[in-house]
């Protein structure tokens, strides 16, 4: 241990702390369940995994992005079924972590992940509306978006008896601070967090006007808000339902993980993650949450970037802040009992907001409509059905993109204007598949013209398709026509000629005869 780098990872420790506190309470009652589950996964995934972890830098612990689908399991299958699919998922990323499936787990298209990312950002904003003025989120994703002018008509017009409308106004009043002070807070006090600020203003007041609105409920024992795995459950593993959950919160908690090492990875110039290990480390860490009955961990970018930024230089800051966890709940759990769901439910409503990245699409549509399509297709299936279906159904379009740009073929005409010329532009991947079109173009072509083919915007073509214009060039000439093929404008983009008469470039692969 250096300790030239102790004092930075004391610091960087309370840092994250400080930001990972009110996120563990508060993805806790998103999910449904309570708020000791997020405190003890914000635990585990700072000591254990911080101290395993492939990427040192990286903060692990509850992740909104795993929220929606904590909820649906727990309102569908019990609180006491969660902790048997978070151990499963935690022996799956521990498998695939020593089968080295941590590369395989980032081959995800950006469409994807990005309308993962919105899709769980606007359910978590409409649940978490009607949370922040102390109503309960609705059966579906849906129907939460479509009541949420129910839920500002209750926090507008005070009710008889009721205190939706107060619980509104911390609510209102926790964004409104944390936006304040995201943008406006001095340069020497940027460190400390807007979340934290805003839920200790908030506290503060219901405190001072002794407000009738929900507040945090927690155990005086931390032990008390855990359910330890029975293992009398065991054969329940095998049920098909169950399995097929564990697989999908390990592969969103893998994806999520890998992604934000990677993104920490470009915030700083020391040692890059070992994604494999990194992969296990967070099995590890799913696998114990699981025994305890708490919330499912990933790696996190916000908590991560924040313990980059407040000067972290190694693994000792993440394990800290997890120690920090654990003793603030251990010797104060009161302090955490005055806080307003409202305030917590606030901060991911905002959370929500942020995830519905407008950039993300920015970026995408760089790349044309495609992207923007499946971005679309992810978004609408989370929204509309689960997170499941919904990631499904965009890697489905993403793989017929890659079929249909690998399979794609056009060939364009055009006249030249001396009238006696006409000139073939072949585009895309000029494959056996495409032969009798490509053929049937090349035979429609008038002998009266003189043919010139150019290959210069071709991506891929293969023996097939050489084959056939080397004998339709050869057929022409023959009846007296003119058919040129431009094979010296595609070798000037080619990088080198091998003997066997196949030329290669960077993005380009043409096989065949040469000519």
């Amino acid at each position: 241990m250096n300790p030239n780098t102790i004092k930075h990872d004391l610091l960087a420790s309370v840092v994250v702390f400080l930001v990972a506190l009110p996120l563990c309470l508060g993805i806790a009652i998103a999910s449904g369940v309570p708020p000791a589950a997020g405190l003890i996964t914000g635990i585990i995934g700072g000591i254990v995994v911080g101290a395993l972890s492939g990427c040192p830098l990286q903060v692990s612990g509850p992740a909104a992005g795993l929220a929606v689908l904590v909820y649906e399991i727990v309102q569908k299958h019990g609180l006491e079924k969660l902790g048997l699919i978070v151990l499963l998922a935690g022996v799956i990323q521990v498998v695939a972590g020593f089968l080295r499936a941590g590369q395989v787990f980032r081959a995800i298209s950006p469409s994807v992940v990005y309308g993962m990312l919105a899709g769980i950002g606007i359910l978590i904003f409409g649940a978490q509306f009607h949370v922040m003025v102390d109503d309960k989120p609705r059966a579906s994703g849906l129907s939460n978006l479509l009541t949420i002018p129910e839920s500002i008509g209750k926090g507008l017009f005070p009710i008889e008896g009721g205190s939706h409308h107060l619980a509104a106004y911390i609510g209102v009043g926790t964004i409104v601070i944390l936006i304040l002070w995201t943008k406006f807070a001095p340069k020497q006090l940027k460190l400390i967090p807007g979340a934290l600020v805003a839920v200790i203003a908030s506290t503060a007041v219901a405190a001072a006007l002794a407000l009738p609105i929900r507040y945090v409920e927690l155990s005086d024992n931390l032990l008390g808000g855990i359910q330890f795995f029975q293992f009398g459950e065991l054969p329940k593993l095998f049920s098909g339902d169950l399995f097929l959950l564990a697989v999908t919160v390990a592969f969103v908690a893998s994806a999520e993980t890998l992604l934000s090492a990677a993104a920490v990875d470009q915030l700083h110039g020391g040692a890059k993650a070992n994604y494999n290990r990194e992969l296990i480390s967070q099995g590890v860490g799913n696998a114990l949450c699981g025994l305890v009955g708490s919330l499912p961990m990933t790696g996190v970018i916000v908590r991560s970037a924040t313990n980059v930024a407040a000067g972290a230089k190694t693994r000792l800051s993440t394990v800290l802040h997890g120690v920090c966890l654990l003793a603030l709940v251990a010797a104060f759990p009161g302090l955490l009992k005055m806080i307003p769901t409202a305030s917590l439910a606030a901060i991911l409503v905002y959370t929500g907001y942020k995830l519905v990245n407008v950039q993300n699409m920015k970026r995408l549509l760089r790349y044309g409509g495609a992207p923007i399509v499946i971005y679309a297709a992810t978004v609408a299936g989370i929204v509309a059905t689960d997170l499941l279906t919904g990631i499904l159904l965009g890697f489905t379009l993403s793989i017929l993109q890659v079929i249909y740009a690998r399979t794609h073929f056009n060939m364009q005409l055009e006249p030249h204007p001396n009238g006696r010329r006409i000139d073939v532009f072949l585009k895309g991947a000029a494959t056996f598949l495409r032969l009798p079109k490509f053929v049937d173009a090349l035979d429609a072509i008038s002998p009266e013209k003189e043919a010139h083919i150019h290959l210069r915007d071709l991506d891929y073509v293969d023996d097939a398709c050489l084959e056939a214009l080397t004998s339709w060039q050869q057929q022409r000439t023959q009846k007296g026509s003119v058919a040129v093929i431009e094979w010296d404008e595609a070798m000037r983009l080619y990088r080198d000629k091998n003997p066997l008469g196949s030329y290669q470039r960077a993005d380009l692969a043409v096989t065949g005869s040469s000519h």
